[in-house]
């Protein structure tokens, strides 16, 4: 049997062992199409059914969350943590709350972290979990009670050696105080190493909260400089509006870029004079709205309900808000409308249709695995200052954040170079987090 032929056989018995999960078989898919490259060079990596292995979690919890309302009516939801890969470190992954939540939803988030950690170089597993609760429309107090019900399950498959959760979509700084303090209550312990994107004040570290985006924006830099080029002077256009989108923004203005657009579940907004940053955060931050109250203050600037942010145009976009926005149709767009660097903020918020379109353009392409993970990788700096009792500063982080970004960029450009594919960022990534984990698999044995 070819390579090729083995790996597609090992790829319908994922379809069929994880039917009805497509955002799972997408993942694995975007996998599979590097691997069979590895395999025709490195044939041992399929043996001991090492593929089988890392395709299956380790385990996957399932449980139930039940809490009370404001008016005395209870709700049931459903809570999720699959372990998935604990070869590097322990497990490590966010918890996202929010009503599309499923299990096949949080494998394939669990799949992508094996992956996205690996690259960081640091010591950690993959995992990811969650719930189907939606905190948007909850008092602060119904939240609190749905967080203490959620980790009084949760708490007793997680730990600092063990699985280490953090923040994801609907789980910000207040979520992971009511978890934390919830897990200190029961564990009779104070221990700050089991949950990550705490609050500076115990146990936090800085940086965290802008992480992924200003991680996104060093891996755009990156690349841009690859091609002889910077993000001085250019134009960018960023999906969502959450801490992804507005510190990517943040950062890319640092560099000497404009953000010009955003969006929200709503729609999106084009402010050419450059997105204001400051009352962006206090709509979305503070007053918890929405990003149509941008333009009662921006008179300059442009609401659009619904549309398609895709069609400004612009030198750089990132697309920060969730799976699958970005298709064939809007990759198209962009590339007509000229743009040079496309980074997924977001965990694969580009269908492989509009993939392809990237490149076979030849568009610097960077796969949510390597130009998101600075978010991880800060969370793992703050285990670091756990593990020591320390407590850095912001420039210090963040240049710590930014030379992570510059090794993932080297280890993806190096990889796609080495096997022929100079640039494929999407090959680059998927290889190098593959064959370390490999790698660690074949020396710990049948497990």
């Amino acid at each position: 049997m070819s390579v090729r032929d083995r790996v597609e056989e090992i790829y319908k018995q994922v379809l069929l062992r994880n039917a009805g999960e497509p955002e799972f078989h997408q993942a694995v898919a975007e996998v599979f199409e590097s691997l069979t490259v590895v395999l025709d060079r490195h044939p041992n990596y399929a043996d001991g059914a090492l593929i089988e292995r890392l395709c299956e979690p380790e385990r996957q919890i399932i449980f139930r969350v039940p809490w009370q309302d404001d008016n005395g009516n209870i709700h049931v939801n459903r809570g999720f943590r699959v372990q998935y890969n604990s070869v590097l470190g322990p497990y490590k992954g966010g918890l996202r709350f929010h009503p599309s939540v499923n299990l096949g939803i949080v494998k394939f988030l669990g799949f992508e972290q094996i992956f996205k950690n690996s690259l960081t170089g640091l010591p950690i597993g993959g995992g990811k979990g969650g719930s189907d609760f939606d905190p948007k429309g909850k008092s602060e107090s119904e939240i609190m009670r749905f967080c203490q019900s959620f980790m009084t399950e949760l708490q007793r498959h997680i730990g600092e050696y063990t699985d280490v959760p953090a923040g994801d979509i609907g789980v910000g700084g207040r979520e992971i105080g009511y978890l934390f303090g919830q897990y200190k209550r029961l564990n009779n312990s104070y221990e700050s190493g089991v949950l990550t994107g705490k609050g500076l004040t115990w146990g936090g570290s800085m940086v965290r909260k802008e992480a992924t985006g200003y991680g996104a924006a060093y891996f755009v830099a990156e690349m841009m400089a690859a091609k002889g080029d910077s993000i001085e002077g250019k134009k960018a256009v960023v999906s969502g509006s959450g801490n992804v989108a507005i510190y990517a923004m943040e950062k890319i203005h640092q560099l000497g870029g404009t953000s010009i657009a955003c969006s929200d579940s709503s729609g999106y907004i084009v402010d050419n004079n450059g997105i204001d940053l400051e009352l962006l955060k206090e709509i979305k931050e503070v007053r918890r709205g929405r990003i149509s109250e941008y333009v009662d203050e921006r008179p300059d600037a442009q609401y659009f309900p619904g549309g398609n942010i895709w069609n400004v145009p612009c030198d750089i976009a990132l697309p920060c808000a969730t799976q699958n926005e970005l298709d064939d149709v809007a990759a198209k767009s962009l590339v007509n409308n000229g743009v040079k660097a496309v980074a997924e903020g977001a965990n694969m918020p580009t269908t492989p249709g509009g993939i392809a379109v990237f490149r076979e353009a030849g568009i610097a392409f960077a796969p949510g695995k390597a130009a998101n993970a600075g978010g991880v990788a800060t969370s793992a700096l703050e285990m670091q200052q756990n593990a020591s009792r320390d407590s850095w500063s912001f420039d210090y982080t963040d240049e710590r954040l930014s030379k992570i970004m510059r090794g993932i960029h080297e280890r993806c450009s190096t990889t796609a170079e080495e096997y022929g594919k100079p640039g494929d960022y999407v090959l680059g990534a998927n290889i190098a987090g593959f064959v370390k984990v490999a790698d660690g698999m074949f020396a710990m044995g049948v497990i």
